[in-house]
């Protein structure tokens, strides 16, 4: 009956969790948890932070400001429906609408309102439109383009330049460091392709307009405060790059303490990205994933980032995929890492109940 019992099983058990015990701290003690909180606590959003009571909602509910949530879904394109159309009751519409969200962003495509779905739904993010012109040659290929596949068309070798609005910049980040951060984000689309980037003294005259601002500045895409819509930026050869100046930017984590510091050079990569031509990726890790979460630093190009914007402007001479293959794979390890620890958690479940 009690075959699998020894003491050399119940050493190896304690073996494990000793060795797993940096890995799990208090492991034992931890409650389960609780997604409404996780989701309070993960995400300090305060444009759709009230998004948060429609959690595990599904077709046929009918829940108070539902139609707040329509409309954020019509904002980046998921439903098309006038503004004033819009009820608290989720509806057929709505959840065709939900699982293209759901589709494009890389989530399950359960048509509910799920913890994964709503933690990104609340997350800060780009306000460009996720519902452009996807690039299915491959299946492996997650990259999109705006409608048309615009892209700059300058003679080669192609020189782009930007420049900084004088009269739309922040104070508290010094100027210069803001021009490094831009130049090291412009430099990693460069690399990869035949395009040059170079900063123009003439801000009117420049290929890329770049400002901060606030709420509703003129271009038909007003901001919305903290933690909402970050940044936005137009297809080629329109070449605006807006920053929300509502948010607290920063260039150094350990400088900039607020909770809600949102990585500069993450966001302008991004958006460069669009400025080149490229829309939303459905890929997670990506650079042109839409969504980003504040004190995380994203800046380094994935394979599908690359093979996208290639497929625009082909490739730089000099660019070589394993440099590439070597960085990805490096970021990856965190992941795996994580996965192991998860699996070694599993074997000292099964000893466990193996004793018992």
């Amino acid at each position: 009956m009690f075959r699998f019992f020894s003491y050399d099983t119940l050493t190896l058990f304690f073996l494990l969790l000793s060795s797993s015990s940096s890995v799990f701290p208090a492991i034992a003690t931890r409650s389960p948890p609780n997604p409404l909180t996780e989701l309070t606590v993960d995400i300090q959003n305060e444009t759709w932070h009230s998004f948060i009571r429609f959690l595990d909602a599904g077709k046929g509910s009918h829940v108070t400001g539902m139609a707040e949530l329509k409309k954020y879904f019509q904002r980046f394109g998921y439903l098309s429906f006038p503004e004033n159309n819009f009820t608290d009751l989720f509806d057929h519409e709505f959840e065709s609408a939900l699982f293209m969200y759901q589709k494009n962003l890389g989530l399950s495509t359960t048509g509910k309102l799920d913890y994964d779905t709503m933690k990104v739904i609340m997350s800060p993010r780009c306000g460009v439109s996720d519902t452009t012109t996807p690039h299915n040659l491959h299946a492996t290929k997650h990259y999109a383009y705006f409608y048309g596949e615009p892209r700059w068309t300058k003679s080669s070798p192609m020189i782009l330049s930007y420049a900084f609005s004088p009269a739309n910049i922040i104070d508290y980040i010094s100027l210069s460091d803001i021009k490094t951060v831009f130049r090291r984000a412009f430099s990693r689309w460069s690399s990869v392709i035949p395009v040059n980037f170079t900063e123009a003294g003439d801000y009117s005259s420049a290929d890329i307009k770049i400002g901060f601002y606030k709420g509703d500045h003129g271009d038909g895409e007003a901001f919305d405060g903290v933690l909402g819509v970050l940044a936005h930026a137009f297809s080629p050869e329109n070449g605006r790059f807006h920053l929300d100046a509502a948010e607290t930017w920063a260039v150094d984590f350990t400088a900039e303490k607020s909770k809600a510091a949102v990585d500069l050079e993450s966001v302008a990569t991004h958006e460069i990205g669009h400025v080149l031509g490229l829309a939303h990726s459905s890929v997670k890790n990506a650079i042109m994933y839409p969504s980003l979460s504040p004190r995380t630093k994203k800046v380094d190009l994935k394979i599908d980032d690359v093979e996208g914007v290639q497929a625009l402007y082909g490739s730089n001479p000099n660019f070589s995929y394993n440099s590439l293959l070597e960085s990805n794979i490096s970021s990856s390890w965190g992941f795996i890492a994580m996965e192991r620890r998860n699996a070694i958690l599993v074997l000292i479940v099964i000893i466990f109940s193996l004793c018992l």
